[in-house]
This record gives C-alpha cells, structure tokens and sequence, in this order.
C-alpha cells in the first residue's frame, strides 16, 4: 500500500494507533530516515524546523520523517518541496495527521499527500486465522460459505483481549496480554491529555472506554455515550467533552 501510495503522490502520510508499526512498515519503504523525536537530536531538529526546515529534509529519497507533528512547519516545509522538485515518492511521514498547534500550517497539502490508515493486524495477518472465510464472498455468495476454526473460544477470547498489536504476536501469552492492559493504561493517563495538551481525568476516560466497548458492534450518538458515562460520572459532563475525548 506505501509503495504504491508514493507512485502516485509526492508525500505519503501514514496514521493509525501508537505501536500498530507506522515507523517499521515506513522504514521498509524509505532511502533516508530523520528520526524527530530521537533524544539526543531533538532539540536540535526543533531548532532547524524553525529556521531552516530544507535542511531536515535533504536525504535519499523516500526520506522518512517519523513523529514529524512535533514540529508542525515541516508539513508546509514538505508541501514546498514536493511542489519545486517534481516528483513522486519524495517523502513519507508517520505520527498525528493533526499536531497540537496547528497555527503555523497554511496548506492542507491536497493534492501532493496520499494518507495510509494502519490498524493493528487481522487475525490472518498474524497467523491465527486461515482466511477461508472471506467478507466480501459473505455478501456476495453467503450460501458457500463454509470453514473450520481450530481456535477453542478460550484461544479465540485470548486473541480479542491481546489484540493485534504486531510485537505481541511474538510474545508469550501472558506477557503479550499485560502489553494490552499498559496500552490501556497510557491511553487514559497520558496520550489522551498530550494530544492536544488538554489535561483530562483519568477515571472520566475509564468511564469513556468503558461505555465505548459496552456500545461496539453498533452505531450509537455522542449522547447516548454522554448518558452512559454520566451513570457512573456526574451531570456537569456535556457532548463537546465527550466528543474531544472520542476525536483524540
């Protein structure tokens, strides 16, 4: 999909949940790679996006930009370059398609950027599934549709809790289950808040994640989230909080 992605566009922008591979996959497909949250360059890369973001952006091409949002000018930066050179498959971006601070991008970038939206990976994508049963010949021939699951409902309640975070198909049990609890955990104490830099209760985004999977499979109003949440939270939340909090 990136490959193809940069054939056609000058930039690629790849987005999805934290630890669903956006950088391995990225870094597969590109020459060059500027790490911008590395430790020991950051400060300095924050710097150069300031006063001269052309100078990051100098490398074999596909050039990887990973975590550009933390420095939001490289974004125009990007566009201009892509506009002057020419050509297809110059850059490929990975993190936040929206950063925090949004004041200093002026073009939306259409029309140079393709997006690429990645999930974590099916059961057939890790292995666990043998992909006899397809969605889309279910709706096209459901009558012939016919397969045998080796998985017991123990394994298949096992794979659902774990999910299908690439680095947790390789480890054991046991351990790849404690990765999903400190995903959860990260998620409603701190990504949630750094998205935007606005500082959210923890226990009121418990409540949202509870009342998010009481209500998947099915297709339910913010409110009807809001009035969930408001049975185990309190009468002051609003559906614009609610919202941010399912946005972010």
């Amino acid at each position: 999909m990136i490959e193809r992605k940069l054939k056609g566009k000058g930039a690629v922008l790849i987005e999805g949940p934290k630890w669903c591979g956006k950088t391995t996959s990225a870094e597969q497909q590109a020459n060059s790679v500027l790490y911008m949250a590395k430790p020991e360059d950051v400060t300095q890369n924050l710097l150069l996006s300031e006063l001269k973001p052309s100078l990051l952006l100098q490398g074999e091409t596909p050039r990887l930009i990973d975590e550009w949002q933390i420095a939001p000018k490289l974004w125009d930066a990007v566009r201009f370059e892509v506009d002057h050179r020419k050509d297809e498959g110059q850059f490929i971006l990975t993190g936040s398609s929206v950063p925090a601070d949004t004041k200093n991008i002026i073009h939306t970038g259409t029309g140079r950027f393709a997006w690429v939206l990645m999930r974590p990976m099916s059961l057939y994508e890790s292995g666990e599934s043998n992909g006899m049963v397809s969605l889309n010949e279910l709706f096209r021939s459901p009558e012939n549709i016919a397969a045998i699951n080796s998985l017991d409902l123990n394994r298949l309640a096992f794979l659902v809790c774990r999910g299908g975070w690439p680095r947790a198909t390789f480890m054991e049990d046991d351990i790849a289950l404690e990765q999903a609890y400190d995903y959860y955990d990260a998620i409603v104490n701190a990504d949630i808040s750094k998205v935007d830099n606005v500082k959210r209760d923890p226990e009121r985004v418990k409540h949202l994640m509870r009342s998010y999977a009481r209500n998947v499979g099915q297709q339910v109003s913010n409110e009807t989230i809001k009035k969930d949440m408001i049975e185990n939270d309190s009468a002051t939340l609003d559906s614009d909080t609610v919202l941010a909090m399912l946005t972010h």
